[in-house]
């Protein structure tokens, strides 16, 4: 089979979650950034977060939503993500990033994936980047290989625009890892376990939970194996129980 992650299946690995997942490193202390945190799924990442100990800041546009939807526990700094100019200084001092960000074009027409997912992306990776970010994860989506994928005709070529931001991240040299989600839901998490591949499979039909791509952003940070990696994420109900770390460890490396 094809090595590489826009060839076949290259890698899979079954994993049953945790509660909340567990950090490759010590999460005491450490600055954590999250983009799209108001969200259903960046909210599970500052939800799960703070429960682990980080020190979380958010980069949100409404400050009071925010405030409301996240709590007083959360740092908040007010920018946009097609200005960046505006975001710099919440990246500064952070250790880690995870962004959930996602266009939503339907609901204002100014939130075109070419602006969001492509822009918006390559900006957050060039910021982390010059802010000597430790590690970006960036939650994409299974399936964006895809072009004749049904949702670049419903939405704007999201899909395309969200390769082309996965490819941006890729060049800007900053330590990244890459997680496409299958089709979210809003079920709880940690009920069923987590069926990982790479290359994009094609004809899958699956779904996991917001709150388990969260576990799995927040596992992925301070985890060597999970360095530099992109990787697609379902719900297996047939999954036995491993560790974080014989999961990630049986990713390949980009480019590998």
């Amino acid at each position: 089979m094809q090595q590489g992650i826009f060839g076949a299946l290259i890698a899979a690995a079954v994993v049953a979650l945790t509660a909340c997942g567990t950090t490759g490193g010590d999460p005491q202390g450490k600055v954590l950034l999250v983009i799209g945190a108001t969200g259903g799924t960046g909210e599970q990442v500052v939800t799960q977060a703070l429960a682990q100990g980080y020190r979380v800041r958010a980069l949100v546009r409404n400050e009071p939503r925010a405030r409301d939807l996240l709590g007083d526990k959360v740092k908040l700094y007010v920018g946009d993500v097609r200005d960046p100019s505006s975001m710099a200084s919440a990246f500064r001092g952070a250790d880690y990033v995870i962004s959930a960000l996602g266009s939503n074009s339907r609901r204002d027409p100014e939130n075109k994936p070419e602006v969001i997912d492509f822009g918006g992306t390559k900006s957050i990776a060039e910021l982390a980047h010059a802010a000597g970010v430790r590690q970006l994860v960036i939650v994409s989506s299974m399936g964006v290989t895809d072009p004749n994928h049904p949702l670049n005709k419903l939405l704007d070529n999201i899909m395309a625009w969200k390769l082309r931001g996965e490819e941006a991240v890729r060049a800007s040299g900053v330590r990244y890892t890459i997680v496409r989600p299958a089709g979210l839901s809003t079920e709880p998490g940690g009920t069923q376990g987590i069926h990982v591949t790479q290359g994009d499979p094609k004809d899958i039909v699956a779904r996991i939970p917001r709150a388990d791509v969260a576990a799995v952003c927040l596992a992925a940070l301070g985890r060597r194996a999970a360095y530099d990696t992109t990787f697609e994420v379902m719900t297996d109900k047939q999954a036995d129980r491993v560790d974080w770390d014989t999961l990630f460890g049986a990713l390949h490396a980009d480019g590998g």
